[in-house]
């Protein structure tokens, strides 16, 4: 057995003995920074408090980061400017929120900015922002990552100032799991690229016919969720602060518009930014920070056509809403502000799918992701 598989192991065994004692209940979230920092919390689920833990990392660019859904593992997206982007691995101790680096991988380009994880064919998804590369590395039965497998570079630009080469912004698995979505800030593109589970390598897009989606000019397409029964794609653009509704065939793996709704409040006058998007647990809200106007946003989804309508604007408690995170259970919402260092919790409703402040919250310096661990 591998030093990291009995590491590992031994964390499992202690958390069994911890759960036993102090029940279910209290959970840990971690927080990606700007600051060089990951922070912990420990969070309550039945009584939503959240107490601080601290720094629990401390080096390179920890922005992004992303837990495993089985094991104790934490990766982290290093996104330094200066060198070559990579996934930091770590080994969580659930009974103090500390973690332990226990490797490393090269993350296949500059900017490393977003992380997703395929379990089940074992691959873990990186989006490179500097770059505007997308690749794929082996996540191992223990969690531990193996070496990059494929590595895609996007080219491309758009009108606005930020977008002079491509810049991949995130990257995401669809339901059927033979293709790989990417969002590209830059190339004014969400890049559809097929995904083969068993040399878990990605398959660049067709040439002669490209299956990737054009947005608007000077769109800057972020991030992206899937409906709940994957046949919607809903894409949040950065520079025009939008959310965009398309339609996802995954047999031709190709997309088609639908819908395309606004952030921005009527006669807002400031920049525009739209942040971050998540579609709730039943499928029926779509969750989008409004990082322009401080704010988060929720939506209804028509269940016949998959348009949304906007049901709340609420502000995000503090400044600069970068990124959150909905709890598994559909009754929490904790959002990183960076602009004003809080992290602050939300209840949902779940009858209305609305947000309501809860008076929780934490200090953490420039937060601007969020990754629950149960």
């Amino acid at each position: 057995m591998t030093h990291f598989l009995r590491r590992v192991s031994a964390l499992l065994s202690l958390a069994a003995m911890l759960a036993g004692a102090r029940g279910a209940a209290a959970e840990l979230i971690y927080v990606g920074t700007q600051a060089s920092q990951v922070h912990a919390l420990r969070f309550d689920a039945e009584k939503g408090t959240i107490a601080p833990l601290g720094k629990v990392a401390e080096g390179g660019a920890p922005t992004w980061l992303l837990s495993h859904p089985r094991l104790p593992v934490l990766y982290a997206a290093d996104n330094a400017k200066e060198r070559d982007g990579k996934v930091i691995t770590y080994a969580v101790d659930r009974a103090t929120g500390a973690l332990a680096g226990i490797g490393e991988a090269p993350a296949g380009g500059s900017g490393t900015t977003y992380l997703s994880l395929d379990a089940a064919a074992g691959t873990l998804f990186a989006a490179n922002f500097g770059s505007g590369s997308a690749s794929s590395i082996i996540v191992h039965p223990d969690g531990s990552l193996g070496a990059p497998v494929s590595t895609i570079r996007a080219i491309g630009s758009g009108p606005h100032r930020r977008q002079a080469s491509a810049h991949a912004h995130s990257i995401t698995v669809d339901p059927s799991g033979r293709h790989v979505l990417v969002p590209d800030l830059g190339a004014d593109r969400v890049f559809v690229y097929g995904f083969d589970a068993v040399t878990h390598a990605l398959v660049p897009d067709d040439a002669a016919m490209p299956r990737s989606f054009v947005a608007p000019p000077g769109s800057g397409p972020r991030h992206l969720a899937f409906g709940m029964d994957g046949s919607l794609v809903y894409v949040l653009n950065e520079l025009s602060a939008e959310i965009m509704t398309l339609r996802w065939d995954a047999a031709r793996g190709r997309l088609a518009p639908v819908q395309a709704v606004p952030l921005a409040s009527a006669g807002f006058q400031g920049a525009k930014s739209g942040a971050e998007i998540a579609v709730g647990g039943d499928g029926r809200f779509v969750y989008a920070a409004n990082r322009g106007e401080h704010a988060l946003q929720v939506y209804r989804v028509d269940s016949a056509t998959g348009k949304l309508v906007l049901a709340q604007r609420i502000p995000s408690g503090g400044e600069v809403p970068w990124g959150f995170a909905l709890h598994p259970s559909g009754k929490w919402l904790v959002v990183a502000n960076q602009g004003s260092g809080k992290v602050v919790l939300f209840s949902i409703d779940n009858a209305t799918g609305l947000l309501a402040a809860t008076g929780q919250s934490a200090d953490v310096p420039a937060p601007v992701s969020i990754a629950f661990m149960r």
